[in-house]
């Protein structure tokens, strides 16, 4: 487990994703921007759903951060004890689950959680946080990596414009853990930056592999009008 820590340390993780309902919404679409994503430099993959995670674990030769979304409020980054087994025996190097402090759909703390996880298999976890409060509870629930998945989405700080760089600065004086930024980060820029404020690593999605997303921002940078939406 060691090893991937050391993989992923200072360099950059890709998130590989599309919402339902969109052209890109197929395993085998994203398992190749993953790959293409590998050859670009990427030294780990973030990956959503079974089927996703089975077939790109299958297919690169860099960790795999898996989740399962279910659901599209409160707690539903891989929710349950079942969804994080699930995630595990897809192929992930590490699970991706919901670090907040808030209760889980089945009824288990974040601690149960884990610790049931752990004795399934030997398998890292990243517990996706929105605050400084979540981080310290993650990390002594048994998380292996912290992450700012969530910062400015759970209510208890605002969403900012980038990555959410005063979080981060927290983190670091406060968690021994690796922390791991995720979320609004737009630009190498930003990436490089949340480095030098001590991140143990960078996740990059939308920025690199959302197409519609990454599209829209150019259209409205010369005044154009955006396309509807199609989820």
């Amino acid at each position: 487990m060691t090893a991937i820590l050391d993989q992923l340390h200072h360099r950059l993780v890709v998130s590989v994703q599309a919402y339902p309902g969109e052209p890109m919404r197929d395993p085998d679409t994203l398992c190749r921007i993953a790959q293409a994503a590998v050859l670009g430099g990427a030294a780990g993959i973030r990956a959503q759903g079974i089927e996703d995670i089975t077939l790109i674990a299958r297919t690169v030769s860099v960790p795999v951060i898996g989740l399962w979304k279910d659901g599209d409020d409160g707690v539903f980054i891989t929710p349950t004890l079942r969804h994080a087994i699930a995630v595990a025996d897809a192929g992930a190097d590490v699970v991706a689950l919901d670090g907040t402090r808030r209760p889980r759909p089945d009824g288990l703390t974040l601690a149960q959680t884990i610790d049931g996880l752990r004795a399934h298999g030997d398998v890292l976890v990243m517990a996706d946080c929105g605050s400084l409060d979540d981080a310290l509870a993650a990390a002594d629930a048994g998380a292996d990596i912290i992450g700012t998945t969530l910062a400015g989405y759970t209510g208890e700080r605002p969403k900012t414009d980038g990555p959410d760089l005063a979080l981060l600065d927290e983190l670091v004086a406060r968690v021994t853990l690796p922390v791991m930024v995720e979320g609004r980060v737009h630009t190498p820029a930003q990436a490089a930056t949340a480095l030098e404020h001590g991140a143990f690593s960078v996740c990059v999605g939308t920025a690199i592999t959302h197409p519609t997303t990454i599209t829209s921002w150019f259209v409205a940078a010369i005044g154009g009008d955006a396309a509807p939406t199609t989820h």
